[in-house]
């Protein structure tokens, strides 16, 4: 068991270790776990930036580690509005006039609390938005905190996302994360040998500026191998908007991605909680070495969505409450 602080291309990071399990997570980056190992099968599961790629991913971190987002994907024309408030937001896709992903994947993240176990360590990192940190704050006025807990065991890494709204109205709640999982993940595998099954239900109708339509289709044939023998997940571009619905694996409901080396037997587990209602696959082009199956506890676009919050994961927390999700990766 082990945290320590280090020095990760010129920046601040915590190198932790516990379980079989070895991680980096750089807090002035979104507290971004850029590095998670299993040694014992030599199975790097996230997707690290290289020396070469430290300014990509200051400018672009969601391609890389394990990214928060929130809100998740695309917010349609950068506005929605709730409870007679209206939130509006830069256009970060001009060609498609949305604003997307969210800047807390971005933003310092500062470390409130770190225990070491008999068989596990955990690290806690918060974000305070308000008046006087307003990056966030001045496009969503809410004064709320983000923590995430990290916690490394021989279970993988179990990470808690927390949400405390500290403003005196209700404050929407629409997050995710953009997983690049690495393709191969083995040492000397061959990406060829790659399958991937998500536990998917239905496929958003997307219009052309990639926005939900509000119709649900049912999965083709070859989205179907998602719930079946699993999918070859690269060949062509996979950019697919998809409900949740459990998978049943060992007679067990199981929410999540399962990547599987299916030469060398060893798969890659990504589970999520029951917030996470919606998936976006997306494998940027069909020619990189990863994979992002991105959990979302709302749809795309989901405060703009004429749908039943039951449908499209619309949340909010009350003041003083907090809403949590729990995700967890390990190694098979």
């Amino acid at each position: 068991m082990q945290i320590e602080k280090i020095d990760f291309y010129g920046m601040s990071a915590i190198h932790f270790e516990a379980g079989g399990y070895e991680a980096i997570m750089i807090p002035e980056i979104g507290a971004n776990v850029v590095r998670l190992s299993h040694k014992a099968s030599g199975t790097e599961i996230l997707r690290t930036p290289a020396e070469d790629e430290i300014e990509t991913f200051k400018g672009r971190p969601q391609v890389f580690g394990l990214p928060l987002l929130f809100p998740p994907n695309r917010i349609e024309d950068g506005i929605y509005s709730f409870e007679n408030r209206t939130y509006k937001y830069p256009i970060t896709i001009p060609a498609q006039n949305n604003y997307h992903h969210g800047i807390i994947k971005s933003q310092p993240f500062i470390i409130t609390r770190t225990e070491t176990g008999n068989d596990y360590v955990e690290i806690e990192a918060s974000y305070f938005s308000n008046l006087f940190n307003d990056p966030i704050y001045k496009h969503f006025p809410h004064e709320f905190i983000c923590r995430m807990i990290f916690r490394l065991s021989a279970e993988g890494l179990k990470q808690t996302t927390v949400f405390i709204n500290q403003s005196k109205e209700n404050m929407p709640i629409g997050m995710g994360f953009h997983t690049p999982i690495n393709v191969p993940f083995t040492t000397n595998g061959k990406r060829n040998n790659y399958k991937l099954k998500l536990s998917v239900g239905k496929r958003w109708e997307m219009s052309e500026r990639t926005l939900p339509t509000g119709k649900l289709n049912d999965l083709n044939e070859e989205e179907a191998l998602l719930r079946t023998e699993g999918l070859y997940p690269f060949g062509k571009a996979i950019e697919w908007a998809l409900t949740n619905e459990p998978l049943s694996i060992d007679g067990k409901n199981y929410n999540g991605a399962i990547l599987t080396d299916t030469e060398k037997g060893i798969s890659v587990f990504y589970e999520t909680d029951e917030q996470f209602k919606h998936w976006t696959l997306w494998n940027n082009g069909g020619e990189v070495p990863y994979v992002c199956p991105e959990p979302q506890s709302w749809a795309t676009n989901a405060p703009n969505l004429k749908l039943p919050a039951e449908l499209t994961g619309f949340q909010f927390i009350e003041p003083g409450k907090e809403w949590k999700a729990v995700t967890r990766l390990y190694v098979k």
